[in-house]
C-alpha cells in the first residue's frame, strides 16, 4: 500500500480494536515493510494519537487512552453522548443496533481518556432506560469485551449459565456476535468440546480475552443462519402476517421483510423463535394485525388474546374468530 494516507487511516482503525498487534502483522496487512510501519507510528503520534509499544519478541503496539482526545473530530460532550447513546443501544439489544455499534463501541471507549469514561460512567448509573421488556438486558462491558476478542482475534474464557441454570466455564474462539433485535448472540468455536456453539450473551459474566491469538475456523454458513438455525434446533417456519398500517410505521425488525398491501402491509418472515414468543411480539406492535400462518402461530394469537381479555375482565376474546380471508386474528 503506497498510499500513505490511506495506510496511515488503515493502520489507524486496526490499532482502534482493543488488542494489541505485533509490527510484523501491521507490515504483513499493509503489504509494507517493518520499518515503514515503524515511521507510520510516529506519524500517528505527530498527529496526537496516543500509540504505546511494548518490547520482546512478542511485543506490538497498541492505541491507549490518552491524557486529551485525540483527533476524532469529536469534542467532549459529543464523545459522551455517542459513547451513552451506544452503551444504552448495546445494553438492550434495541432494534437496528448491529455488530457494527458495538465495534464502535469499543473503538470509543478504547481512546476516551479517563476523565471522559468517568462522565460516561456517571451518567450511565444515573438513568434509567423505559424498554420495551421484550429482551434481556446485557452489560456493554461483555458486548465490547467480546468485540475485541472477535476483531482480534484472541481466545475467550467466559463464565455461562445455560437455559436449566447450570454453571460452566468456556475457553472459544470467537468468530461473530449476532443480534436478533431483542437478544444478542456469540458465535464460536468451543475449543473444549471441538465444535461450534452458540451462546446467549445475557447468559454470559466475567468475559475476558486471554491474549492467546488463533487463525480462524470457517464456519460452515453464515453467522445468522447459524444462530437461527439453532433457536429451534435447526428448525424454522414461515410466518405470514398482515398489519393494519403500512411498512413504514411498523417496527424494524417487521419493516425489512413488509410490502404494502392497500392501506396496510403484509409481511412475511422466518422465525425460529417459539409461536406464543411470536404472538407476543406482534401484539407489542400496538398494530391490528391478522396472522395467516403458520397454524401454531394462529392458536398462540388466538390463546394470547383470550389470556389478555381475561386479565382485563371482558369475558371471551373476540380475537381470533377469522380475518378478512377467514384467518386467525390477533388484536392488540
Amino acid at each position: 500500500m503506497n498510499d500513505t494516507p490511506a495506510r496511515l487511516l488503515t493502520l489507524l482503525s486496526l490499532l482502534q480494536t482493543p488488542r494489541e498487534w505485533p509490527g510484523s502483522e501491521l507490515a504483513a496487512r499493509l503489504e509494507v515493510s517493518a520499518r515503514t510501519i515503524r515511521r507510520d507510528i510516529e506519524r500517528l503520534r505527530v498527529l496526537g494519537y496516543p500509540v504505546e509499544a511494548s518490547l520482546g519478541a512478542e511485543g506490538g503496539y497498541r492505541l491507549v487512552a490518552g491524557a486529551a482526545m485525540p483527533p476524532l473530530l469529536l469534542d467532549d460532550e459529543e464523545a459522551v453522548a455517542i459513547a451513552v447513546g451506544l452503551r444504552a443501544g448495546a445494553g438492550h439489544a434495541i432494534e437496528g443496533v448491529e455488530e457494527a455499534s458495538v465495534r464502535a463501541l469499543a473503538k470509543l471507549e478504547q481512546v476516551l481518556p479517563a476523565r471522559l469514561r468517568h462522565r460516561v460512567g456517571a451518567l450511565q448509573s444515573a438513568t434509567v432506560a423505559l424498554t420495551r421488556g421484550d429482551g434481556p438486558s446485557v452489560d456493554p462491558r461483555t458486548l465490547t469485551t467480546m468485540a475485541g476478542a472477535v476483531a482480534g482475534p484472541e481466545r475467550l474464557r467466559f463464565a455461562y449459565r445455560a437455559r436449566d441454570g447450570v454453571g460452566t466455564r468456556r475457553l472459544v474462539e470467537p468468530y461473530r456476535l449476532v443480534s436478533t433485535g431483542i437478544r444478542w448472540y456469540l458465535v464460536a468455536y468451543d475449543l473444549e468440546r471441538e465444535d461450534w456453539r452458540t451462546f446467549r450473551v445475557d447468559r454470559v459474566s466475567e468475559p475476558f480475552a486471554t491474549g492467546a491469538r488463533f487463525v480462524p475456523r470457517e464456519l460452515p454458513m453464515e453467522a445468522a443462519a447459524f444462530v437461527r438455525r439453532g433457536l429451534r434446533g435447526g428448525e424454522t417456519y414461515p410466518v405470514e402476517v398482515s398489519f393494519a398500517a403500512p411498512p413504514q410505521e411498523l417496527p424494524g425488525w417487521l419493516r425489512e421483510s413488509a410490502v404494502a398491501e392497500g392501506e396496510g402491509s403484509r409481511v412475511c418472515f422466518e422465525s425460529g423463535d417459539a409461536p406464543e414468543w411470536v404472538a407476543a411480539r406482534l401484539a407489542l406492535t400496538g398494530v391490528p394485525f391478522t396472522v395467516h400462518g403458520p397454524e401454531s402461530l394462529v392458536r398462540s394469537a388466538r390463546t394470547l388474546a383470550g389470556r389478555l381479555a381475561a386479565g382485563a375482565g371482558t369475558g371471551t376474546a373476540a380475537a381470533g374468530t377469522g380475518g378478512p380471508d377467514g384467518d386467525g386474528a390477533g388484536r392488540a
